[in-house]
C-alpha cells in the first residue's frame, strides 16, 4: 500500500504529534508532504532524546520523508509565498487553536478561494466550535474530559497515568488519516473539497462504547473494576507470574476460558467464574504465580487460550513483529 496516495500533495502546518504522525502515515503511503515550520523549526526538534548529530529523535521519527520549509506565518509576504503551494495541494493539515489560521489569512474560507477542491483538516482538542473550542489542553487533559481516564484506578485511588498518548494518536492522528482518505475518495466523485473538524476529545468517546451500552440498557454508568473489560471479571485482567512479570489474560469466550483453566490446572469447582468471581480470580492468580513468565509462554501458546506475557518494549522493538512504521529501522 506504499503507493496508495501517490501523486497526492500535502501541506502540513502541524506540530508535535497528532498532525505530524498523520502526515507521516500519508507520506509512507506515497503522498508528497511539505511541512511548514517557523524560523528555527518547530518545538519537537528540541525535545529529547537526541541523536548523535544533535537532532531530536522524536522529530526525526515523525518527520522523515517530508520536505521542510521554514516560514514566518506572520510576515507580510508569507501568503504570497504559500499561494503556489496551496494551489497545488490536495490536502492541508493544521493543528492550531480555532481562529489562528483565520487571523493568518490561511483559514479554510480563504484557502478554499485559492483552491476550492482542497481537503482542509483541522486537528484540535475540542473541535472548531463550542464553549471549549479555544481551551488549552494536551493528551492527558483530553483523556480526562472524555471520561475514559476516570475508568482507571491506581493503588492510591487516583486514575492511572496512561503510558501512551491515546488522545493524540487514536483521537487525532488516526481519525485525521481516515477522514482525509474518505474526503479524497469523495472528491473523485464530486470534485468538492472539504473542511474536516477533528476533535480529539470527541473521538475518544467511542472507546467507552460498552459504558454507553450499559447506560442505555440499565441507566447506570460503570466505574473502575465493575464490568467485564475493566477488571470486573477474572477472564480479563493482569496477573503476576512467579518472577514478577505480568501476564495478560483475555479469555472472554468460553472455549478460551476453558482452555486457560485447563492450562493452569484450575480446580473444576472454580471454572464457572459466575458463581464466585473473586474466588476464581484468587485461584487463577495463585496458579499463575507458580511459574515464571517464560515458563508460561509455551504453555499458553499450545493452549491457544488468549493469554500473553506483558512484553518489555525494548524486546518488542527488536522483534520483527514489532517494527513500527520505521521505529526500528
Amino acid at each position: 500500500m506504499q503507493d496508495s496516495l501517490s501523486g497526492i500533495r500535502v501541506l502540513d502546518f502541524s506540530t508535535l504529534l497528532p498532525g505530524p504522525l498523520a502526515t507521516l502515515l500519508m507520506a509512507e503511503a506515497g503522498a508528497e508532504v511539505t511541512k511548514i515550520e517557523p524560523p528555527g523549526g518547530e518545538d519537537m526538534r528540541r525535545f529529547p532524546p537526541f541523536l548523535p548529530d544533535g537532532s531530536g529523535a522524536c522529530y526525526r521519527l515523525l518527520n522523515r520523508g517530508k520536505t521542510v520549509r521554514e516560514l514566518d506565518l506572520k510576515a507580510p509576504d508569507t501568503l504570497a509565498l504559500l499561494t503556489p503551494l496551496i494551489e497545488d495541494a490536495d490536502v492541508l493539515v493544521e493543528q492550531f487553536r480555532p481562529g489562528v489560521m483565520d487571523r493568518l489569512g490561511l483559514g479554510y474560507a480563504a484557502v478554499a478561494k485559492i483552491n476550492p477542491s482542497i481537503v482542509y483538516c483541522s486537528i484540535t482538542g475540542y473541535g472548531q466550535t463550542g464553549p471549549k473550542a479555544r481551551k488549552a489542553g494536551h493528551d492527558l487533559t483530553y483523556m480526562a474530559e472524555s471520561g475514559i481516564l476516570g475508568l482507571t484506578t491506581g493503588a492510591d485511588g487516583l486514575p492511572i497515568l496512561p503510558p501512551v498518548l491515546t488522545a493524540d494518536i487514536a483521537g487525532g492522528t488516526y481519525p485525521a488519516v481516515m477522514r482525509i482518505a474518505l474526503a479524497l475518495l469523495r472528491r473523485t466523485r464530486t470534485g468538492d473539497g472539504a473542511h474536516l473538524d477533528i476533535a480529539m476529545t470527541d473521538n475518544l468517546r467511542p472507546f467507552a462504547w460498552w459504558a454507553q451500552a450499559i447506560h442505555s440498557a440499565t441507566g447506570k454508568t460503570p466505574g473502575p473494576g465493575d464490568w467485564l473489560l475493566n477488571g470486573g471479571s477474572p477472564r480479563y485482567g493482569i496477573y503476576a507470574a512467579r518472577d514478577g512479570r505480568a501476564i495478560a489474560v483475555g479469555a472472554l469466550e468460553e472455549k478460551f476460558w476453558q482452555a486457560l483453566c485447563a492450562a493452569v490446572n484450575l480446580p473444576e469447582a472454580l471454572r464457572d467464574d459466575r458463581k464466585d468471581p473473586a474466588a476464581t480470580r484468587a485461584a487463577l492468580a495463585a496458579a499463575i504465580a507458580t511459574r515464571d513468565a517464560d515458563d508460561w509462554r509455551p504453555v499458553f501458546d499450545a493452549a491457544d487460550c488468549c493469554a500473553s506475557i506483558v512484553e518489555r518494549l525494548s524486546d518488542v522493538i527488536r522483534d520483527g513483529q514489532g517494527s513500527l512504521f520505521g521505529l526500528s529501522r
